[in-house]
């Protein structure tokens, strides 16, 4: 049964979008907000969805829910690792055999607490893409033996992306969330990682071994804050970047802390956003970028303070924009920070990067 679905899994990252080469994983399995969903929001009841053009202007497949003008970091993380971009969680037809090479939990708006980003109407907090994916595998119970299923999990990839939402939709929206008063921003990086490790731990306890953890990126320099005018001309704000900094820093120290010998036989990865992403934002012409202080699609100042619209008409020039929207990058971002988290150096992941990662044998 085993060298059955290996065949099958090697035959699918040898054919499907585009991935060539055998699969250095058996499955790749996405947690997170709108930077990895891939279409769960449009299942749910909820504003926050990227189902109608201009997202997808340029993805073979049109808008698939993806907020982005074509493919995602998970995406291409996972044409790196020779495995295909595995299905939603909330489409329907998301079962069988179609889930053996991983299936994509992340949700629009969710974020490491329950309640964030409530004010958009229904999301998969991270809380509940861990239920989500213990009924997947209760899915692949059914497929595999024990001994099995086992060796494939240890074999697969967890990417969890998540937190930014804790921040700009919640913490930095007091009126919203009232309850963000009562921490200051050390306080509230505590808070997020104690839930965080939680659910990294109930991940674990299940099976899967391989995780990539990437913090979060320089929310101060989107096009969304931007727009508040809390920064002069041609500077970010700079204290909500310098919040995220207990976050990031207490995520790398996570990381070290579970890979201490409290979790045998796992594995956990940092990927370091903020340092790629600040790079681009720094060094822009190097990476063949010239807008990197509005979106490519939206409305008002920085074309950030409202995001791409069904059928606005977004800039023609994609590739020389940094970010997309209001809030997340264009692909041509997604493709750099993809390649830095898979073979980039210890700046860029630590302890190691996903490819030495995908070569590890539990």
């Amino acid at each position: 049964m085993w060298w059955l679905i290996m065949v099958a899994l090697v035959f699918r990252g040898s054919t499907m979008n585009g991935v060539e080469g055998s699969a250095q994983a058996t499955a790749l399995f996405v947690f997170g907000d709108s930077l990895v969903d891939n279409g769960n929001n449009n299942f749910l009841k909820s504003i926050a969805k990227a189902n109608y053009y201009p997202y997808g202007v340029d993805f073979n497949r049109g808008p698939t829910g993806r907020f982005s003008n074509g493919r995602t970091f998970a995406d291409y993380l996972g044409d790196l690792l020779g495995v295909p971009s595995p299905p939603s969680f909330a489409d329907p037809t998301t079962s069988g055999a179609r889930i053996l090479g991983g299936v994509n939990f992340a949700s629009a708006a969710a974020g490491i607490l329950d309640e964030t980003g409530q004010h958009y109407g229904q999301r998969y907090a991270l809380s509940q893409q861990v239920i989500n994916f213990e009924t997947t595998l209760g899915q692949l119970r059914k497929m595999m033996s024990g001994g099995d299923l086992s060796r494939y999990l240890a074999k697969s990839i967890a990417l969890v992306v998540i937190g930014s939402n804790d921040y700009i939709n919640n913490y930095l929206l007091p009126s919203m969330y009232p309850s963000s008063y009562n921490y200051r921003p050390p306080e509230f990086a505590n808070l997020l990682l104690n839930h965080y490790a939680r659910q990294l731990v109930a991940l674990y306890s299940v099976g899967l071994r391989k995780f990539v953890l990437p913090g979060i990126a320089p929310l101060g320099c989107i096009p969304n804050q931007l727009a508040t005018g809390q920064a002069p001309p041609g500077r970010c704000v700079d204290y909500v970047n310098q919040m995220l900094g207990a976050f990031n820093e207490g995520l790398k120290s996570l990381v070290n802390i579970m890979n201490n010998g409290t979790h045998p036989g796992a594995m956990f990865v940092y990927g370091n956003s903020y340092g790629a992403i600040g790079d681009i934002l720094n060094n822009p012409s190097r990476f063949g970028f010239i807008v990197v202080d509005r979106g490519c699609c939206g409305i008002g100042t920085n074309q950030g303070q409202i995001t791409c619209l069904p059928f606005a008409t977004p800039c023609y020039n994609r590739d020389q924009y940094v970010f997309w929207d209001a809030f997340h990058p264009t692909q041509k971002v997604d493709a750099i920070l993809a390649q830095r988290a898979y073979a980039g150096p210890p700046t860029d992941c630590h302890p190691m990067n996903v490819q030495q990662l995908a070569l590890i044998n539990f």
